[in-house]
């Protein structure tokens, strides 16, 4: 059975409410006291701060209730304050906050490992390690892909989006605001195509015709015999969320296990129940030989994982993966809670009736809108499950529109409704939602949002 809203419960009233002149006084407060102290560098797309989140619902300091259909960037799908992650957390910080695995160990790392060793794809024999972050996690992916292998090359994707650091700066596509005058990057990097479906000049190219292009480029440019790894998202994040065309990702997955290529899933973004499956790759039967993941693990909780082949992880010599807070005890105990959520309420069940919902409404908006023509400033509607896309383009033309795209975005935030933004050319709104939020709250996010497209387009 897929939970619904009668069955969930929550703290604060579900409902989007907005007082006075926004940003409030409070708010505006806190963003001097900011600029005094906080670099430039790190950005916010909301002017408001944080005093409460439960549900669909973020409340600021001056008693602003918004709904979030960001869910902090796919990691609050249990909520932001789920009654068993709250309790986890609880009981386990008032035991110890931290003993260092690599130096003291305790179970609750063995434990999320045995989670996640179950949840992701295949049935063979596997290993799992535990960090902070995404970037981290990907970092280690290709450590570990390299050294198992031998091989330097590894190969990413247009539009793909790995993290800040370093390496994964190189393996993210976008420029800015995320490479530009950070460089040199790390070097052996090598970027395909992707397979993008809307944007193909080909609009007949199936998923294993654009796996085969990128094939052919791998072998003439770089030799399979030299490739390490290949690091795909199964839905493309900051990207745009772009889900390739039907047998890419298959296709890419025979190439690389005939060839000897490590195929690391960056399951960062979609998993942990985000697009209707635990992982996206589940959608297509792919079974890649790592995983990374990270966002919806642990409730809002910096954790982060790869999981992958015994055989790969168990290569590394002892003590050549870890970091001081990997696996963090607090951290590891809210992991446990958040899929005991996911698991108790079927959040996956939730995440495919959220896409029910919501593409309903949205095909709708998009004929609403449509001209004479047939085209419509909605160029596209995509996702799976709870990650969900439309792309804004020009009317009659596929040109990206960034600014009808800033500006729906502005529009929803002044009546009370946080969406966030993403794609290559600026112009995607990304659907998000937390996987508890109710119907009711759901519906009327995207009556606004609606709102919003057709007051500016």
């Amino acid at each position: 059975m897929t939970a619904t809203a009668a069955e969930l419960s929550y703290r604060l009233e579900q409902k989007r409410a907005i007082h006075g002149v926004f940003p409030g006084p409070k708010s505006e407060a806190l963003t001097q006291r900011r600029k005094a102290v906080v670099a430039a560098g790190v950005a916010s797309s909301v002017p408001v701060y944080v005093e409460d989140a439960d549900g669909g619902i973020v409340r600021d300091v001056d008693g602003n209730s918004f709904i979030d259909l960001g869910a902090g960037i796919a990691v609050t799908s249990v909520g932001a304050s789920d009654p068993a992650v709250v309790a986890a957390v609880q009981e386990s910080v008032s035991h110890f906050t931290h003993t260092c695995f690599m130096v003291t160990p305790y179970e609750g790392y063995v434990a999320v490992a045995e989670q996640l060793n179950r949840l992701t794809p295949g049935d063979h024999e596997k290993r799992t390690v535990l960090f902070n972050s995404g970037a981290e996690a990907v970092e280690n992916a290709v450590k570990v892909a390299r050294l198992a292998t031998g091989r330097d090359a590894v190969v990413a994707f247009d539009h793909a989006y790995h993290g800040r650091t370093n390496l994964t700066m190189a393996l993210t596509a976008k420029a800015m605001p995320y490479k530009t005058n950070f460089g040199p990057f790390a070097p052996e990097v090598y970027r395909m195509p992707m397979s993008y479906p809307y944007r193909e000049e080909n609009p007949e190219i199936t998923g294993a015709e654009a796996a085969k292009r990128v094939i052919t480029m791998i072998e003439k440019q770089i030799g399979g015999d030299q490739v390490a790894a290949i690091i795909i998202e199964p839905i493309q994040g900051e990207g745009g969320f772009i889900v390739p065309a039907d047998g890419f990702l298959p296709a890419l997955a025979a190439w690389a296990k005939d060839k000897g290529v490590v195929l690391i899933a960056d399951e960062v973004q979609s998993g942990f129940c985000r697009t209707g499956e635990w992982f996206a790759v589940n959608h297509e039967g792919v079974v890649p030989d790592i995983i990374t993941m990270a966002k919806g693990i642990a409730g809002g909780l910096p954790l982060s994982a790869i999981t992958g082949r015994a055989d790969l992880l168990d290569a590394v010599h002892p003590g050549g993966l870890g970091g001081t807070y990997g696996g963090n005890p607090v951290a590891c105990a809210a992991a446990l809670a958040a899929i005991g959520t996911m698991e108790e309420h079927n959040l996956n069940g939730r995440a495919r009736h959220i896409e029910e919902l919501a593409v309903g409404h949205l095909r709708d908006l998009q004929s609403e809108l449509a001209g004479p023509d047939g085209s419509s400033v909605i160029g596209d509607i995509r996702g799976r499950g709870a990650m969900l896309a439309i792309e804004l383009v020009h009317a009659g033309s596929k040109e990206p529109n960034p600014e009808l795209t800033k500006a729906v975005a502005g529009a929803c935030l002044k009546e009370g409704v946080i969406i966030l933004t993403c794609g290559t050319y600026g112009n995607v709104i990304r659907l998000l939602p937390p996987l508890v939020i109710s119907d009711e709250l759901l519906v009327d996010g995207l009556q606004v949002l609606a709102s919003a497209i057709k007051a500016h387009a």
